[in-house]
């Protein structure tokens, strides 16, 4: 058989004669992408991603179709030939609609596999279920209590009813397996880490380098670990003793944790940098904010208030009596509810209205069960102290325009002026960074960092002294980000921003019960999102007795039923994701209407998704030339054609022991059905 020479890149290739480029390119190890073909059927070139140029004509060919001639010059990685090919791409994604992940895990700061471990937890599997989760979440007693449900707030099953309690598998399956469960560590590279600050942030930093090899000792200026899980979350949500549990793991680990090391008191980051390969800065965010009115300083602090009260392991607690707390936040929540167990009587200000509240919701509505009073629309103007008692000169407000957060401005209604008599009034309003010596700060006083979260020569910063003040799952991610970014730096790699790509069938307020049905099918399940057994109400308002037991593993099984698993069951082995990734093709590059299709659950192991379908044409030819049967075919014709069997009767049950289509498509279309 004749051959015929010719260059791809400048590289010279031998084709056989009737070869298709892409042919010859795969055999000289030359990458070509293509969703429409797989070298098991006959030419479809119906996607055009493997699109390649002829140097000579200028033309843009098909690489899975078009035949090499002698001497021709072709090239298949140039910039516009990348750029063709994101173009095809997203033509695809214009129709196509299918969450490559579930909302749950998209919603995550972390970008724990959600859906996973939910799963593993419905089997009852809690062991493999912690391993899941710990991939991305290295503290998860403590955000299994602590966390805002993020993953929550975006679960779909918020379309029939509440969300699926994903919070409680976490804290479940760490409760059960955490202390009998160790990650394989592998031997030190020789290569040492200092990590500032033993908060979560720091925690998770140290965590992730230790899974890699480095050694790593943590300096915290406090005389026990936690930062502010420890220092800064009350008792009654955050039991102490299982923090202590927590972190004993981290010391098994041969991870170094040194105490009341405070920096530039005991050393300086330009004096770790000398001693340590790297530095990784997490201090946290101590810093109040400020009230900004006269006589501020007879109020106590917030963050502050919490810290001392920690500090007495919640023993011998005196009595604040009539406290005033000013705040909207979770800190104001936490300084209250703990101000309530100490005997006080409680009230909270707050400038604006309930809704503009940044607190959790659930905070506040536990807070106003246990006893907390709430004055909305008040403003503090002054503070004075006669005869023992504290004063708090306040103003009434009334809504006016959105601030820069996009929060409705508070105005001052004239002539509204009024004191609350107290014996205690704490502020909390917010904390500030106070950057430590040897690293930038940015014009808000926090660090200043680059993307990777670099300080520069190898030294690294994370969490709430980056941000500001954020949540305990939010710095976890940061930790795991500034350690890879620093893994990356000594291992002389580059660290690229990973695209993150994601198709959604769309947010849950935009879908009804019936679009979860033709998603999931019998899937959607009516029952009531399961409900922890809280102690007694007397108990919550005169101790520090966490708040109820973590809910046993029959309740949690149960409630894994109402998971509808959202996201595409192929998206491991999606070529289009994968090629999409590759090629940062974001899918709204090319916006329109999409069809309107259903999805077809009536085979009982086969499920066939036409909102997913990008109509190669590789499943028809599939079942037609390799199993030599027809039972799929292009309906219809131009933008209105549709995959499917004549006269839309599903597929036959015998397909079951074929499953050639769902192996071959390149989309996840075609797939098995999830076993429960």
């Amino acid at each position: 058989m004749a051959e015929i020479k010719f260059k791809i890149d400048g590289k010279e290739v031998i084709a056989r004669d009737g070869e298709t480029i892409r042919s010859a390119a795969i055999k000289a190890n030359i990458d070509i992408p293509a969703l429409c073909t797989n070298g098991i059927v006959s030419k479809t070139t119906s996607c055009f991603v493997c699109v390649v140029k002829d140097v000579k004509t200028g033309r843009f060919l098909p690489s899975c179709s078009a035949c090499p001639s002698e001497g021709q010059e072709v090239e298949s990685d140039t910039a516009e030939v990348r750029d063709m090919r994101r173009t095809a791409l997203g033509l695809l994604l214009s129709e196509h609609t299918g969450d490559c992940e579930a909302p749950c895990m998209v919603a995550c700061p972390a970008h724990a596999r959600v859906e996973e471990y939910v799963r593993l937890g419905r089997q009852g599997n809690f062991e493999e279920a912690l391993k899941v989760i710990k991939e991305q979440i290295p503290l998860p007693m403590s955000i299994g209590r602590v966390c805002p449900r993020f993953c929550e707030k975006d679960c779909r099953k918020n379309v029939t009813g509440k969300a699926v309690s994903i919070n409680d598998f976490k804290r479940l399956a760490a409760d059960l397996y955490y202390d009998k469960y160790m990650e394989e560590l592998p031997a030190l590279n020789g290569k040492t880490i200092a990590v500032v600050g033993a908060g979560p942030a720091g925690l998770s930093a140290a965590y992730y380098l230790r899974l890699k090899g480095y050694a790593v000792t943590i300096f915290e200026q406090n005389s026990e670990p936690g930062g502010f899980l420890r220092y800064g979350i009350p008792q009654f949500r955050l039991p102490k003793e299982i923090l202590k549990r927590e972190i004993a793991h981290f010391l098994k680990m041969g991870i170094v944790i040194k105490c009341n090391q405070k920096a530039g008191k005991d050393f300086t980051v330009d004096s770790l940098k000398s001693m340590f390969d790297g530095v990784i800065v997490a201090v946290g965010c101590w810093t109040p904010s400020s009230m900004r009115i006269e006589g501020e300083e007879l109020a106590l602090q917030g963050i502050k208030y919490l810290e001392d009260i920690a500090a007495k392991n919640w023993e011998n607690l005196e009595n604040p009596g009539r406290t005033v707390v000013v705040g909207g936040g979770n800190t104001a929540m936490d300084c209250a509810r703990t101000a309530l167990r100490c005997g006080g009587k409680v009230t909270i200000v707050y400038r604006r209205t309930e809704k503009e509240m940044p607190a959790e919701k659930l905070e506040v509505e536990e807070a106003r069960e246990e006893g907390v009073d709430f004055l909305f629309l008040t403003a503090p103007l002054r503070l004075r102290e006669e005869n023992g008692k504290k004063f708090l000169a306040c103003q009434k407000m009334e809504l006016g325009a959105p601030d820069a957060s996009g929060r409705r401005s508070p105005v001052p209604v004239e002539g509204s002026d009024f004191e609350i008599e107290a014996d205690t009034v704490i502020a909390a309003i917010g904390q500030k960074t106070k950057a430590p010596e040897g690293v930038e700060a940015d014009k808000r006083g926090n660090v200043a960092v680059s993307k990777d979260l670099s300080c520069g020569n190898m030294i690294y910063a994370a969490g709430d002294c980056v941000t500001g003040p954020a949540t305990v799952v939010e710095a976890v991610a940061a930790g795991h980000k500034a350690a890879d970014s620093l893994m990356a730096a000594l291992e002389g790699r580059k660290e690229e921003e990973k695209f993150f790509f994601n198709v959604s069938r769309g947010h849950w307020r935009s879908l009804s019960r019936e679009d979860l049905v033709l998603l999931r099918g019998d899937k959607v399940s009516d029952e009531e999102r399961v409900a922890p057994e809280y102690i007694s109400m007397e108990e919550r308002r005169t101790s520090f007795k966490e708040l109820f037991p973590t809910i046993p593993a029959e309740k949690i099984m149960k409630e894994g039923e109402r998971c509808i698993e959202c996201s595409c069951t192929g998206k491991g082995d999606c070529k289009l994701k994968k090629y999409s990734e590759q090629y940062k093709v974001a899918p709204d590059m090319f916006s329109g209407e999409k069809s309107i299709c259903t999805v077809d659950t009536r085979h009982p192991v086969i499920v066939h998704d036409h909102k997913k379908c990008i109509r190669c044409g590789i499943c028809v030819k599939t079942c037609s030339e390799v199993i030599n049967k027809h039972i799929l075919s292009a309906m219809k014709r131009g933008f209105s054609t549709v995959v499917q069997t004549a006269f839309d009767e599903g597929l036959p049950s015998y397909c079951a022991d074929c499953g050639a289509c769902v192996k071959e498509c390149p989309t996840g279309a075609l797939d098995w059905k999830i076993k429960k």
